[in-house]
């Protein structure tokens, strides 16, 4: 049988082959949209996927079932366990002193917001919802809606790009600006999430994949909830650390005081210790009730607070899970959880953040994506807040910028093993010496999977800070011109993961600590860190390297 085409018909035929196969490849090739979900000072001992003492309070059911069905990091680290430092190094992949910010009042021009100018040149629509926190208005993203500054708990006021009404914001001492505000009646968690889902049902380019930065200003200092989580944990007696009690040999005289003499001043605590800042004060406690009872009441109540403000993240991270669900988004939709750094509830009787100690150093980081990562995987891998933005980049079919510093981890998602060119320790730096009167001292440090070697240098970057209007003293009783002992701290973390026993000058551990010197030499000129700026910083380091 002869068969014959008709010239017409054969062209049509050529032109629908062509079609499907180039349908194909855009199908295989298709970008995966992406939310960035960050609550800020939530600690990963807070987070029930990771086991610790409040799981069986069962704090947060929808972050848990992300851990279910994606990856669940062990061992995910800031760089700076502070606001502001820590959300310009996820937004541009640089330790703080490469990036300009290194304490709360850095600002991120636009220009720098690199992690949104990249995922637009990726061809991404993006959007930042919530806290912001870097002082310049997050211009590089095609939609923004932000809190001001730290932002209300309650009927929050929120600026964007377009609408409200004009109001002028003082940013910083050296910065006011004039921005479209609108207030909004409700929990700052509950409006977060309406807004992000307004934007992605109504306002985004639905041609395009989406990049979402979805940020709550809870779980917070001041620690309010929406009223209707007021009975949450009502009658439960929270479990406490062992350490909030007794604290071993935590510490050094650069945390301590010699012979002691500091620990009525240094990191704010839950009872009477610290006689400038403790929790009770801030929560307006009677101050004549004599520890312990105090200590045990306010830890109590502290913890609540706290927990009632987690519970409120948890049920609106839901309702976006709901929402891709719906759509039929989930699938392929990267779904990242994180916080800006850990927090101190109780533990060693610090409340807080800013020390490189574990719950403060370490953040919850879970990652869904159904494509790649098998569901209940972990992985201990070493990772850093300044890998965030290169990851992302990746996932998003793209490459990291030579300017960044951290390094993906995207072959970690669809593995959970560890490459072998992996990290193998991280960096930690915090530099505002007896900053907010919670007066923690300046320090810098090594961490690595089994151990932990801290430097607490214990100076003001900035000498003879006693201007009237200092940059960061609250009030009369700042201490940051005071100096503390400079002193080293080092953790066994594999036989102390609680940090109890300082073993710094245990001759057993000589060895281990003079090669971690070796690497925390190597790893401050890697991340491009030196004190030559600081010279009377560089001085107390050099004479005490040895000591």
């Amino acid at each position: 049988m002869k068969i014959t085409f008709n010239c017409g018909k054969l062209k049509i035929l050529k032109l629908l082959v062509a079609v499907l196969m180039c349908t194909g490849t855009i199908a295989q090739k298709k970008q995966p949209n992406i939310i960035f979900i960050m609550t800020d000072d939530h600690a990963s001992q807070a987070v029930g996927a990771y086991g610790m003492r409040f799981a069986r309070l069962n704090p947060t059911p929808t972050i848990d079932k992300l851990a279910e069905e994606g990856i669940l990091f062990e061992n995910a680290f800031c760089t700076n366990s502070i606001c502001t430092p820590a959300r310009a190094t996820i937004m541009t992949g640089q330790h703080g002193h490469v990036n300009g910010v290194f304490d709360l009042e850095g600002k991120l021009k636009p220009k720098n917001q690199y992690l949104a100018h990249e995922m637009n040149k990726l061809g991404y629509e993006t959007a930042i919802v919530g806290k912001w926190h870097l002082k310049h208005a997050p211009e590089a993203f095609d939609y923004y809606n932000v809190l001001p500054l730290q932002g209300d708990y309650y009927n929050p006021t929120l600026y964007s790009k377009t609408g409200g009404e004009k109001k002028e914001i003082k940013f910083a001492q050296d910065l006011t600006r004039t921005v479209n505000a609108t207030k909004y009646e409700g929990h700052s968690s509950d409006v977060i999430t309406d807004i992000s889902l307004e934007w992605l049902k109504s306002k985004r380019d639905k041609s395009k994949p989406f990049f979402l930065m979805h940020h709550f200003k809870a779980p917070h200092d001041k620690f309010k909830y929406a009223p209707r989580y007021e009975g949450y944990l009502e009658g439960t007696e929270l479990p406490e650390p062992a350490s909030l009690w007794y604290n071993a040999n935590n510490g050094s005289d650069g945390t301590r005081g010699k012979n002691d003499s500091l620990i009525h001043i240094i990191g704010s605590s839950v009872g009477h210790r610290n006689v400038i800042r403790n929790k009770g004060k801030f929560l307006e406690f009677d101050q004549s009730i004599p520890d312990p009872q105090y200590k045990r009441m306010v830890y109590q109540d502290y913890i609540k607070r706290y927990l009632r403000c987690v519970k409120g993240v948890d049920d609106n991270i839901k309702r976006l899970l709901d929402y891709l669900e719906a759509e039929g988004l989930m699938e392929n939709t990267v779904i990242v959880y994180t916080s800006d750094q850990g927090f101190m509830l109780g533990e060693h009787d610090y409340v807080d953040k800013r020390w490189m100690y574990e719950e403060s150093l370490r953040i919850p980081f879970i990652v869904k994506f159904p494509k790649i990562i098998k569901p209940a995987s972990k992985t201990d891998a070493v990772i850093n807040n300044t890998d965030v933005a290169p990851t992302l980049i990746e996932l998003a079919g793209g490459k990291t910028p030579t300017y960044m510093q951290g390094k993906s981890f995207k072959s970690v998602l669809s593995s959970s093993d560890v490459p072998v060119e992996a990290r193998k320790e991280t960096y930690y730096r915090y530099w505002m010496h007896m900053a907010h009167q919670h007066n923690n001292p300046a320090h810098f440090g090594i961490r690595t999977k089994d151990y932990k070697l801290i430097f607490f240098y214990g100076l003001d970057y900035v000498i003879n800070r006693n201007t009237e209007e200092q940059l960061w003293a609250d009030n009369p009783e700042s201490v940051s011109n005071f100096k503390t002992p400079p002193a080293w701290e080092f953790y066994d973390l594999q036989n102390d993961p609680e940090e109890m026993d300082n073993r710094y000058d245990h001759e057993k551990y000589a060895a281990i600590i003079a090669d971690l010197k070796t690497r925390l030499k190597m790893l401050r000129s890697e991340v491009l860190e030196d004190d030559s700026k600081h010279p009377h910083i560089e001085k107390v380091v050099n004479d005490n390297w040895d000591k």
